[in-house]
């Protein structure tokens, strides 16, 4: 049985139209400005956008103490109080700002609605950290069984780009965090997806932090370890069985890659390590042996 594909709410199209999504949101008869106490109010709790720059936040609170809050906040009433539709980095500014009342305009929408519209108005702003707009991009097919192409088309992207950006998602937790705070770029991100390793694919996320290495420097040492892991594969089909039971003895020993390359007389044993802390740890359990 096929699953009938379901729009965003009113549809994609609804939601995104070629005016904001601020005014889109606003009916004709809900466009006037209200005070509201700002301790009433709370963030959405599907907001995608999880990370907002503080140093930009100031400069904004600065800006609203001399001006104030030219554009409104979008609202929805809730039991005891309201939550934030569209404008929470003007409600956090202004927090900062120590404003006690904030212009806002209040709209009678449903939470379906205005988790729909908080996460659009963040992808068409560009509001987003390249993480954030991966998970919000992914929420947007599976909660609404689209297709890649449709969210493409219907966020004026291209289908690569909507693929490339969710694949991300596929990193280790440890780096999708480095880059939703800014510590690795989303290019790093891309190269390192070439690594399947995931211990290893840590290993270079915390080099390139280290030694602020560029996204090309990146790929060039990525590109290096998948050469040298492609030419042991083919060197171990043709390995004697011996050689291949030492390597894999050796490797549960040292709890690290370990390949041994056999000539006509002599021979070597190849020993990887990660960093300065992990070679002493294999000298530690060699001098222990």
């Amino acid at each position: 049985m096929s699953i009938k594909k379901r729009g965003l709410g009113k549809g994609l199209s609804a939601l995104i139209p070629s005016n904001s999504l601020e005014d889109m949101a606003i009916d004709e008869n809900e466009k006037s400005v209200v005070d509201i106490d700002i301790n009433l109010i709370e963030p959405n709790c599907s907001q995608p956008r999880k990370e907002f720059n503080e140093e930009s936040l100031n400069e904004l609170s600065e800006s609203i103490k001399r001006h104030g809050v030219i554009q409104p906040i979008i609202l929805r009433k809730k039991e005891n109080g309201y939550e934030i539709i569209a404008g929470e980095r003007r409600w956090r500014a202004s927090n900062i700002a120590g404003i006690k009342k904030i212009p806002s305009i209040i709209k009678n929408i449903e939470q379906l609605e205005a988790t729909e519209i908080s996460l659009i108005e963040n992808i068409q702003r560009e509001n987003l950290n390249i993480i954030e707009e991966a998970m919000a991009l992914k929420s947007l097919i599976e909660k609404y069984n689209l297709t890649q192409e449709e969210v493409a088309n219907a966020i004026g992207k291209s289908r690569p780009y909507i693929t490339n950006t969710i694949r991300l998602l596929n990193l280790q937790d440890e780096i999708i965090d480095l880059i939703l705070k800014g510590k690795l770029s989303s290019g790093h991100g891309r190269a390192l997806l070439a690594i399947e390793d995931k211990e290893i694919q840590n290993k270079i996320a915390q080099i390139v932090i280290e030694k602020n290495l560029s996204v090309r420097e990146t790929e060039k040492i990525i590109k290096e370890i998948n050469n040298k892991n492609d030419n042991n594969i083919k060197k171990e089909k043709t390995k004697d069985p011996i050689i291949l039971e030492i390597e894999e003895s050796l490797r549960r020993t040292l709890g690290t890659k370990v390949h041994i390359v056999t000539g006509k007389k002599k021979g070597k044993i190849e020993i990887e390590y990660y960093d300065d802390e992990h070679l002493e740890r294999i000298l530690d359990l060699l001098s222990k042996s």
